[in-house]
């Protein structure tokens, strides 16, 4: 590629690209370091929570001379979300991808690390052989390579039955579990990118929808024309990786113990406290990643299906076919004879107001007395009547919580939310039924396709069924903590 054209692409992604439009930014250092801080724990922030931290900050910055804007912070958080740093989801907010590439280049900056290091050179090495047998037409060439590793590996097998135990040394322990980490912070990346994907290709199906007039069924062949593009992207095969991985519970199992035990080892102390809390919540993480993304797919495939039916994009095309008309006659008016006190015709059918006075209307004033004559006043009782306790009634959450957890930890497997009502029965109804669904949603547990039907019992002992969501619970989604969770 040419300088010129080298040129071209970088002052375009200079224009356009969000993540430099944030990196340049006069405020970047405030952002970046806001936005960090904001979501160090979670990867979705309360639009409330985040306004009040950002008010707190604005005021301390204003108070230390630092900041001249009197912007408020909702009107901040408008900005970035119309910026593309942020994004906004019932009433909720996260890192987009380009937020996510600036302060990954951030971050990258100030650690220093070496770009050449065994670590990397391994995992080169290892996906060279593994492409050079699977790009291999020749089965002899394939069956020296896997030869060759199968007496690796019967060596190493040979050393640890004489007892001979190869201990990795404390630079190799760095930089592997370094590396770990490195290659785990750009997973919820690709999350965000197909995200990004699915709402780039709502907007791109209504555009074309609008300009080109096709009907229902060209519109349908294009939306899963998209789909598939989108699955085939890097993004949507990382995502689709995961939720394979996601429905094998013996992987998703595996990979999370070894997390831990990883953890567990003294290799684990090249790690700062951020990245040690990361992969211990990783697959949590990924969790709530991919719940996101079903949500924002969900959402769009509906609000597109109303679009296609409202007939929405019909009555665009003809306020577009109108407007061209006025525009039209409006440049023809340059040209005609019309004068400017030219009687059109049109007559409002309005009436009038009779008031004989201003004083006449008679309008509550603030200052008027407010006239309590035969109101007297009651003591409050200190104690609660019959009539109100009855009503009390209501199922405690966080004990439900607390029982969905000793549930779930003490099976090897995930368990989906009928699982647990099977082993711990629904005596309370619709309530208690809805306060598993909440505790479900609030830890961010997976929802997959298709429904499942309970049995349950209200509080008279009555049973009847109900459809729930298919929602998918693991131990390492709860909390120490209950009183963390969002209920």
């Amino acid at each position: 590629m040419s300088f010129h054209e080298l040129n071209a692409r970088f002052r375009r992604l200079h224009k356009e690209h969000a993540a430099w439009r944030l990196l340049r930014a006069d405020n970047a250092p405030v952002i970046l370091a806001f936005i960090a801080d904001l979501f160090e724990d979670d990867n979705e922030v309360a639009f409330g929570r985040a306004r009040a931290a950002l008010d707190m900050e604005l005021e301390r910055l204003r108070e230390q001379g630092r900041l001249d804007s009197k912007e408020n912070a909702p009107g901040y958080l408008r900005q970035w979300i119309q910026s593309g740093w942020l994004r906004e989801l019932d009433d909720r907010l996260s890192k987009t991808d380009a937020c996510e590439v600036a302060l990954r280049f951030c971050r990258q900056m100030d650690q220093r690390e070496s770009g050449a290091t065994a670590s990397h050179l391994r995992i080169v090495q290892d996906a060279v052989r593994d492409l050079s047998v699977a790009l291999s037409p020749d089965p002899g060439e394939r069956t020296a390579i896997l030869e060759a590793r199968k007496a690796e590996i019967q060596r190493e097998l040979d050393d640890l039955q004489a007892g001979i135990v190869r201990e990795l040394s404390d630079s190799e322990q760095r930089e592997r579990i370094v590396e770990i980490y490195q290659l785990a912070s750009v997973l919820t990346g690709d999350f965000r990118r197909v995200e990004d994907d699915i709402r780039r290709l709502d907007q791109s199906l209504r555009i074309e929808m609008i300009e080109s007039g096709g009907g229902r069924g060209a519109v349908i062949l294009k939306l899963l024309e998209q789909e598939r593009l989108l699955a085939d992207s890097d993004a949507g095969r990382a995502f689709d990786g995961f939720f394979q991985l996601l429905c094998d519970p013996n992987r998703s199992t595996e990979l999370r113990e070894q997390l831990k035990t990883i953890l567990t080892r003294p290799a684990a102390k090249h790690l700062n406290d951020t990245q040690a809390r990361f992969l211990g919540k990783l697959m949590r993480e990924l969790n709530k990643e991919s719940e996101r993304v079903f949500r924002v797919r969900r959402r769009t495939e509906e609000k597109l299906r109303q679009f296609v039916e409202s007939g929405a994009a019909s009555e665009i095309r003809a306020v577009d076919r109108l407007l061209g008309r006025l525009e039209r006659l409006a440049v023809g008016f340059k040209d005609a004879a019309i004068p400017l006190r030219h009687d059109t015709g049109l007559a409002l059918a309005s009436g009038t107001v009779k008031i004989s006075s201003p004083a006449s209307l008679r309008l509550k004033m603030p200052e008027e007395p407010l006239h309590t004559r035969g109101i007297e006043a009651a003591q409050n009782a200190s104690t609660p009547s019959a009539a109100m306790l009855e009503q009390l009634h209501a199922v405690q959450v966080m004990q439900i919580a607390e029982g969905m957890r000793n549930i779930v930890r003490g099976s090897r497997i995930p368990l989906s939310v009928a699982d647990v009502i099977e082993r711990r029965p629904v005596k309370a109804g619709l309530e208690e039924l809805v306060a598993c669904l909440r505790v479900a949603r609030a830890v961010g547990a997976a929802e997959l396709s298709g429904r499942q039907t309970v049995s349950i019992a209200d509080r008279q002992g009555r049973r009847f069924k109900a459809e729930i969501p298919h929602y998918l619970l693991s131990a390492e989604q709860f909390p120490e903590r209950l009183e963390e969770l969002q209920l």
